[in-house]
Parts: structure tokens; sequence; C-alpha cells
């Protein structure tokens, strides 16, 4: 059974890190200088590299042969191949998530006083730590008051402000930044070279841009990609298709028939979408994006257009350019308002596209 693409390529040395330099080269300095904290606390976005940089650091510590002064582990050692396999007994992984009570936290207690099985340190990698009780948490930090010497705790979280301070105070906080678009296109284009993918680069810009900054979202994508697309080259429509995208064309005829101030016309278009299947939420943040996009040129021209974060090709920017020279300021940003209403208002609404023609109806001045 073959593996999906974010385990499979899964970082197994420092080198391979794409982004987070500053932890890298903290903990790196760490392990190369055997200066080492008994509690870790990693904190930051999901898909950012959290349990990927703490898996990493966990197999370094305990690899057999990793030399004197170095911080790359050996990667042949029976303890490096065991955490590559997920089957180290030395390696612990709470998801506090399904695991948050005080019985777990008990569990854990009486299992740090025995030395580890096989390896120099038990590391115990606790995941959304957050969601532990305040009972569990209390434990937790009693633990790592006085942690034994054979011990190493990693907490990761994505919400660091529900973490009781007390256990903040015990750990060397790491905070983890969202991943730029660049850094996911290139961590992609290592990928698809590995899998000999054939992609156009606009359908790599476009995956990034979808996962939003979390890396483990878009090698998801890539991996989707790679199994539903046969042909020898996937294109910006093949995955458009795919992620069930409108596409920008339908959303910059929308905003003509805005700028119309044509009711029907946009509200047409908005039931064809409807009607071909289309995603009207995922429609809808199209539409935002193209207005957002919209009002930074109108605000900043074309200092302010950035290919990887809306999305635009040369051809749709001029297009998007044209549009925004024929719209007030003022009227891009009631758009926007009037749509981002719409987008939230869509989560109740019966009929799930009344939100949108209102928002339309109410633009083009219909009492």
């Amino acid at each position: 059974m073959s593996k999906v693409f974010y385990r499979k390529y899964r970082p197994k040395f420092f080198q391979e890190i794409i982004a987070q330099e500053h932890i890298v080269k903290t903990l790196t300095n760490a392990l190369a200088s055997d200066i080492l904290s008994q509690g870790y606390l990693f904190s930051g976005p999901r898909g950012s590299g959290k349990t990927t940089i703490a898996r990493l650091f966990a197999k370094s510590l305990n690899c057999t042969d990793r030399a004197k002064g170095k911080f790359e582990p050996c990667d042949k050692c029976s303890s490096c191949l065991e955490i590559n396999d997920s089957r180290s007994i030395d390696l612990i992984e709470i998801d506090a998530a399904s695991h948050r009570g005080i019985d777990e936290i008990r569990e854990l207690k009486e299992g740090i006083k025995f030395a580890p099985a096989k390896s120099k340190y038990k590391v115990f990698i606790i995941d959304e730590s957050h969601q532990l009780t305040k009972e569990a948490s209390n434990a937790l930090l009693k633990t790592l008051e006085e942690p034994p010497s054979h011990a190493v705790f990693i907490l990761a979280t994505t919400e660091i402000h529900k973490m009781i301070p007390t256990i903040i105070s015990r750990c060397q906080r790491f905070d983890f930044k969202r991943l730029k678009m660049a850094e996911v296109i290139k961590r992609l284009e290592i990928i698809a070279k590995k899998e000999k993918l054939q992609i156009e680069k606009p359908a790599l810009e476009l995956i990034a841009l979808s996962s939003g900054g979390s890396l483990r979202d878009a090698e998801t994508i890539l991996d989707q990609t790679a199994t539903f697309c046969s042909k020898d080259k996937i294109t910006l429509k093949d995955l458009r298709e795919l992620l069930g995208v409108v596409g920008l064309q339908k959303a910059a005829e929308l905003v003509d028939a805005l700028l119309a101030k044509d009711a029907k016309t946009a509200i047409l278009l908005l039931g064809q979408v409807f009607e071909e299947g289309n995603d009207l939420t995922q429609f809808v943040s199209e539409i935002i994006n193209y207005l957002h996009a919209s009002l930074m040129f109108k605000i900043g021209g074309e200092d302010l257009h950035n290919p990887l974060t809306d999305g635009l090709s040369d051809e749709e920017f001029g297009k998007l350019k044209g549009q925004a020279d024929k719209f007030q300021e003022g009227d891009l940003r009631k758009l926007l308002d009037l749509f981002l209403d719409a987008q939230n208002r869509m989560k109740s609404s019966p009929i799930l596209q009344l939100p949108l023609e209102l928002a339309i109806a109410e633009y083009c001045g219909i009492e």
C-alpha cells in the first residue's frame, strides 16, 4: 500500500525542512552542543511543520550513530528506522484532542517512571496540547516541574492562548510561522519532480493558494491531483475542476454585471454556476478574492498585485485592471462588505444562494 505524499515525503533530515529557519537553527545548535531542555512548546498554525520537526528532533536525540558535535540523524541505525516507520516504543505521540483527560495524563506519568526500552531518551509529543482539561494540564505541569532525566516533552498547539501560563513558563517556546506561498510551491515542485509529475506552474500556484499556507494540506491536494489526473500533463483547468473552483472568468463576468448595475444578469450568472453543480461557497470566496485584488489595485496600483496571493494570471489581472478603473474605491469596499456578509449568512440560510442574490440586489439598488 503506497503512502500518502505528506507521510512519504516527510523530511528525514533538518536540511530538508522548508522555512522555519529560526527554529531549525536553534534546535540544531542545541543538538550539536548537547545543551537540551526537557520541555519544548511548539506553537503555530496547522501544517506549519510542528509535528514534523518534533519527530525529527526526537529522531536526532535518539540516533545511536550521530557524530559528536553534529545534529543530523544518521537515518540508518535501528532507532532512526523505527521512528521513520512510526514503531519506536520510546517515542510516544499523544493526540490531546481525543486523549485530553486526567486518566490519560496519569497513565503518562506512570509510564515516565520507567527508563527508555532501547533509546537514550523517552520522548513524549503531545499534539493539540491546548485541548487538555484543566485537571490534565495541572497533572502535566507537575510532571514538567520534576521530570526524570531520560524524559523529553514536546508540546504542540495551534492555540497558544489556551495554554495555562505555568506550562508555557516550564518550556522553551518556539513560534512557527505560516508558510509563504513561494515556500509551499518550492516543496510541491520537489515532490512533483520525485513523483515524475508533469504539472503546470499555475496549477502548483493554485494548490498553494488553496492550502492557506498549510504544507500538509498542499501535499494532500497534490496527492489527490496525482491520483485523479492521469494525463501526461496536469493543467490549471484540470485542477480547477478537481477542486470545484469555478474559475476567475465567472467572477470577472459577475463583476462586469455589477459594474453595469445589471442585477438580472448577475443573478442569472449565479444561477448558472449553481445549476452546473459548482460549489457556491467556493465561488463566493473567489468573488471576494477578486474584489479584494481589485481594491488593492485601486489603492496601490500594480505594487500591491501579487500573483502568488491573489491567484491571477497576467491576462486575468489585465481584465481586473480595466474593471477596477471604472469602480469608485467606496463601491469596491461596499461590494466586499456585502459579499463577506453574504458568505457568513450562507452558513445558516435555507436557500444557499439567497444571501448572494440579496447582496447583488442591494448593490444594484433594487428596493
